[in-house]
């Protein structure tokens, strides 16, 4: 899907909700804890976070059978909080999102690191990316706040198409939400207070509303889409990313011989 298809009119609605998100809490916004929005985030803890969630998935990789150390990406990086410390495993690691504040940040932020690129992508394609690109992919906490399903497969199908053959994707995506919590009420209310005049900030600061989105694909519907679009499935594990009472799962695929 291009940006003018129903994927990409979507994705591009939401990225104005990620360009609020990232002036006005953009640590909070990648690592929603209830104790540290509001800019309560100390940024040396926010990327040691992320050092320690690195090495536990490069540990995972190898123990997979995956040691190739060419080039990652981490899709969605947000501020750069993992692609920094992917930089201390690959030689080479791009960042890319979809808020272009996120992006600007990423770039003040890890400037000092020769071997990380960030680059913005406004699509529900990763069209600038060419196929085979990538030994690692990794995508945390991103995909289920895309906006709908078939623009999480989008992507997903994008991820698969530039991962080099025998390389690894690691993705995380919600497998069931209850339907009190798909409700999201305070997205809703923000969502239409902006419509008539409020602003990001007050909503946000005095209201405590935010248009954070929570979405999910069934894991029967994941597994028979990458089938389809020529992945290997290595491990499928459940998880605990997307918070209480949500069915998440961590997909560890391949492709090629």
């Amino acid at each position: 899907m291009s940006r003018t298809g129903k994927n990409g009119q979507s994705v591009l609605r939401s990225k104005r909700h990620w360009e609020e998100l990232a002036k006005l809490d953009p640590c909070w916004a990648i690592l929603s804890d209830p104790r540290r929005q509001f800019g309560g985030w100390d940024l040396s803890e926010f990327f040691r976070l992320g050092s320690d969630e690195i090495s536990k998935l490069v540990e995972r990789a190898e123990e997979l059978g995956y040691q190739r150390r060419d080039a990652a990406l981490d899709f969605g990086c947000g501020v750069g909080r993992l692609t920094r410390a992917l930089s201390k495993h690959f030689n080479r690691c791009v960042g890319v999102d979809i808020s272009a504040e996120m992006i600007r940040k990423a770039r003040e932020l890890n400037g000092d690191i020769a071997n990380c690129q960030f680059v913005l992508n406004e699509s529900s394609e990763l069209e600038q990316f060419e196929r085979d690109q990538f030994d690692l992919i990794y995508t945390n906490i991103v995909l289920q706040h895309v906006p709908t399903k078939p623009a999480i497969l989008s992507y997903v199908a994008e991820l698969v198409r530039i991962l080099k053959p025998k390389g690894l994707l690691v993705m995380q995506i919600p497998s069931a939400i209850p339907l009190r919590r798909l409700i999201q009420l305070r997205r809703r209310l923000y969502i239409f207070l902006a419509r008539i005049g409020f602003t990001g900030s007050f909503l946000y600061r005095r209201l405590r509303l935010h248009p954070m989105q929570m979405n999910y694909v069934p894991q029967k519907r994941v597994l028979s889409f990458l089938k389809q679009v020529g992945a290997k499935i290595v491990k499928v594990e459940a998880d605990s990313m997307a918070g209480a009472e949500i069915e998440s799962r961590t997909y560890y695929v391949s492709k090629g011989t």
